[in-house]
């Protein structure tokens, strides 16, 4: 059997406790459901227990658990299940702020490339590089993805105000 690490309870639990959340939002951008996220976290947890891979350093076990999380979105996204079945998307956002719930709203309706784009940099503060090597995209593609996603929610905010 190779070298693999084995993980105690401990360091697993603290994995939880450190990326879910993180690893939540990202599902969540992707999938807009919160039981489909759960699954996803679910997942993404399960392969860290069954591969136990090593890593050197805190970001680099970061950035192979959100490239682990996006890649099983995309797959989730592509099932036959999907396909046949559109999910009821989560209307009611467990945040207190009506305007960061309008934020939230008009996030969620931009494309998908363009709410993961924003959300790596915004949330996770990752600069345009790194969220090229996360997603595996060029570095310009990202921020002219992270350009027209800022235009489309100033217009989508702008006019969710008019109209108020």
């Amino acid at each position: 059997m190779p070298n693999v690490p084995h993980y105690s309870d401990d360091y697993l639990a603290e994995l939880v406790h450190r990326y879910a959340d993180m690893m939540m939002r990202i599902a969540f951008t992707y999938l807009k459901n919160s039981a489909d996220a759960q699954d996803i976290c679910q997942e993404v947890f399960t392969k860290i227990v069954k591969r136990q891979p090593a890593f050197k350093q805190a970001e680099h076990e970061k950035a192979w658990i959100i490239r682990v999380t996006i890649n099983a979105c995309k797959d989730a996204l592509r099932s036959p299940w999907k396909k046949l079945f559109t999910p009821i998307g989560d209307k009611d956002y467990p945040i207190q702020n009506e305007e960061n719930k309008q934020v939230v709203a008009c996030v969620l309706e931009l494309p998908k490339k363009y709410r993961i784009v924003l959300y790596l940099y915004y949330f996770e503060s990752y600069s345009t590089a790194e969220i090229a090597g996360l997603l595996r995209r060029n570095e310009s593609t990202v921020r002219t993805q992270l350009k027209r996603a800022r235009e489309l929610l100033k217009t989508s905010l702008a006019g969710g105000l008019a109209n108020e």
